[in-house]
């Protein structure tokens, strides 16, 4: 084989193993995150957005360009230091693009003894129901 046959194939295999590994650290932190919070489908979400802490994790721009109605900004970016303004005893309800900032969040909720914690699981980007801009 050619040397440029053989780097290929190193490559495409590099590139392989790296993304299993990402995979694979992707669902471990999903594994762990739901010892302490939930994930919820947009259904789940939407029936029980009433009763709870709606907190948007996105950057001011994007909350302004649209956002969940009832939502509140709070980005992740300042959330250690605006989490104290949540109510440990209400349910609170986290979204950002996709889910990835939500972790994060719930986790430092859960150590600070926040108990009913949730994630909207395919985050803001997919998300289809009432929407406010501005």
């Amino acid at each position: 084989m050619s040397s440029v046959i053989v780097s290929v194939l190193y490559f495409l295999i590099t590139l392989g193993v790296v993304l299993l590994i990402w995979w694979l650290y992707h669902e471990f932190t999903i594994l762990m995150a739901k010892r302490y919070c939930k994930f919820l489908n947009e259904d789940e979400f939407q029936k029980r957005i009433r009763k709870s802490q709606v907190i948007d994790l996105r950057e001011s721009k994007a909350f302004n360009d649209g956002h969940i109605l009832g939502a509140r900004n709070m980005p992740y970016s300042t959330f250690r230091s605006f989490y104290q303004e949540l109510r440990p005893d209400l349910p609170v309800y986290l979204y950002d693009q996709n889910k990835t900032l939500s972790m994060k969040a719930a986790k430092l909720l859960h150590k600070k003894g926040f108990k009913d914690i949730s994630i909207l699981d395919e985050g803001y980007q997919r998300w289809d129901g009432k929407i406010k801009k501005g």
